[in-house]
Parts: structure tokens; C-alpha cells; sequence
């Protein structure tokens, strides 16, 4: 798997506490937008991030921002499947 799992063409706002955090990369955590190791067996790794203080953020859910773990609005580019 070369590239991630898009696991929601959104961004996922969450409020954290200070703390560190793994964002998951893969697309495939049953805990998104955070790691359960399900990336284990591919090519991604989560990626960590540090937060001072209390505050809301946005996660990337799309896995393809410039910004990550942070949204950057990338998801909006992506085209909706159409029904017949």
C-alpha cells in the first residue's frame, strides 16, 4: 500500500489536551483520525504531535495534506463518485 486509505474527505475538529499524540497516516485505524497500529504490515507510520495546551484542531482525515497531521483543505480537491 503505497498510498493511504482515504478514511473521511473531511477533517476531523477534535479538542486535545496537552500532551503527545499519533495521528494516523495509513487511513486504516478504527480510532480516527488517531493510530490503533493498523498501519503495521505497510508502509506508513503515524505521525507524532505535541500539544501545549488545551485547544480545538483540525486532523486531516483525507491523508493527503501538505500540513499533517493538520488539515490544509486538501479534501476539498477530491471528486465525489457519481450514481448513474
Amino acid at each position: 500500500m503505497d498510498t493511504p486509505h482515504i478514511a473521511k474527505k473531511a477533517n476531523y475538529p477534535v479538542e486535545l489536551q496537552p500532551g503527545t499524540y499519533y495521528w494516523c497516516a495509513c487511513g486504516l485505524s478504527k480510532n480516527q483520525p488517531f493510530c490503533d497500529d493498523s498501519h503495521i504490515g505497510t508502509n506508513f507510520e503515524p505521525v507524532e504531535f505535541v500539544i501545549a495546551e488545551t485547544k480545538t484542531v483540525k486532523l486531516c482525515g483525507c491523508k493527503l495534506s501538505s500540513k499533517k497531521p493538520f488539515c490544509d483543505g486538501f479534501h476539498k480537491t477530491l471528486i465525489e463518485p457519481t450514481n448513474p
